[in-house]
């Protein structure tokens, strides 16, 4: 199994916002998660990828827990929860992606920026790799995003409202 989640529990301080959460989910499996506003999608996948702290119940990916494999599992964030005055360009937050694979403090080598092209020519952003974050529409930004999570090489990618901002032929292009 690639994800196992058994009886998860997230809080927000005092709040209990996720109670008694149990799936799974199989490699090549693509799986939705629906709901209303404030029903813990985004709750769920902030601790999926432990930027919340469990308070109870665990979360397994290959059968190891949570913090095991930070390479393998990509998250793209709503884009309410960015700073978009941040001084960085498209291609350098698509090479975030790739940190994992480079260490703390390793240089990108050629073979990281071919990924990065081709992850920017996937999402077709190719011609905005120089442009400043906050120069980018809602569209784009949410691209850029989706872009990073490719170039990361990662089995298994979290997306909380991956297609916010996107008009109907981009959508097309990201699930065709």
């Amino acid at each position: 199994m690639l994800l196992e989640v058994n009886d998860l529990n997230v809080y927000y301080g005092a709040i209990h916002a996720l109670q008694g959460i149990s799936f799974g989910v199989e490699e090549g499996e693509i799986v939705s998660l629906i709901g209303a506003n404030g029903a813990g999608k985004s709750t769920l996948f902030k601790a999926l990828v432990g930027l919340l702290p469990l308070r109870g119940g665990c979360i397994l990916i290959h059968g190891l827990p949570l913090g095991h494999h930070l390479d393998c599992v990509a998250y793209v964030p709503q884009r309410e929860d960015i700073d978009w005055r941040f001084p960085v360009t498209v291609s350098d937050v698509v090479m975030m992606g790739r940190i994992a694979r480079l260490g703390l403090f390793g240089m990108p080598k050629k073979k990281d920026w071919e990924f990065v092209h081709a992850a920017l020519e996937t999402v077709g952003m190719a011609e905005f790799e120089k442009r400043q974050i906050g120069e980018l529409s809602g569209g784009q930004q949410q691209r850029m995003f989706i872009a990073r999570s490719l170039a990361q090489e990662a089995e298994l990618m979290l997306m909380d409202e991956p297609l916010a901002g996107l008009d109907s032929p981009s959508q097309e292009g990201l699930l065709g």
